[in-house]
């Protein structure tokens, strides 16, 4: 137990969530869902040798991890808030959510950024409803996700790419760690994948400079899985060409 070691999140294991909205832009904020937690507590001690606790009608959660050592569960607790919908279902899962951060499932997540997008890479709507000081309130609708993400020794977020719903980059940072070392890229994108691409792009007549703008990138193989499946989905959609 006193060696165990939660690993980083994925950039798949995290949600883009709207924190604020003005006339000028949004700015995002990153969570995990429970789902992740459950699954790293599956992965790392093993389904058999976690357990969760709720009391106070859901507001707080005790997650118990089992200590060969000591012969005895070793627990850690904290306190949810409500949500939106689903009253008792959300504040379950949020309390356990933060219970999990405390043993360290996520809370690199602390080290974000400041995620500005501007607008131009989103759409900003007025809601047509005034604050409390008569100002108007606008809203977004956009839909964004972490596509790629890297960390430094300490598990500081240091690389940051987050993609609209086209896969398009809206916002990124790369940042060096104290060593002076980039964050590994992740892996090119397999032939296999290219050669389905060129495909579809043949099919629709559909232009591959076009694609890769629309992707802010140059080159084909520079393009992300997730970036290559959002183009995908897009192309399978259009006709044949004529």
């Amino acid at each position: 137990m006193q060696k165990l070691s939660f690993r980083t999140l994925k950039a798949a294991e995290i949600d883009c969530r709207i924190s604020t909205v003005s006339q000028k832009g949004i700015s995002l904020l990153l969570y995990k869902d429970a789902r992740v937690d459950q699954n790293i507590l599956d992965e790392t001690v093993g389904p058999m040798n976690w357990q969760r606790s709720h009391s106070r009608d859901n507001a707080n959660c005790t997650v118990s991890l089992w200590d060969d050592e000591k012969q005895q569960w070793i627990s850690k607790e904290d306190t949810g808030t409500e949500s939106n919908t689903e009253k008792e279902k959300g504040l379950a899962s949020d309390s356990f959510k933060r219970a999990c951060f405390n043993w360290g499932i996520g809370r690199e997540l602390y080290t974000a950024p400041f995620i500005w997008i501007a607008v131009g890479d989103c759409k900003v709507v007025d809601s047509g409803r005034t604050d409390k000081y008569g100002k108007p309130v606008f809203t977004c609708y956009d839909k964004f996700k972490v596509s790629r993400i890297g960390y430094d020794t300490d598990r500081n977020i240091i690389d940051l790419v987050i993609v609209d719903k086209k896969g398009k980059a809206v916002f990124s940072i790369s940042r060096v760690d104290e060593n002076g070392n980039k964050p590994d890229d992740p892996p090119a994108l397999e032939e296999k994948y290219v050669n389905s691409l060129f495909l579809e792009l043949k099919r629709t007549g559909v232009g591959l400079s076009s694609l890769l703008k629309s992707f802010n990138v140059s080159d084909v193989h520079e393009l992300r899985f997730e970036q290559w499946k959002s183009a995908m989905d897009q192309l399978k959609t259009k006709p044949d060409k004529a």
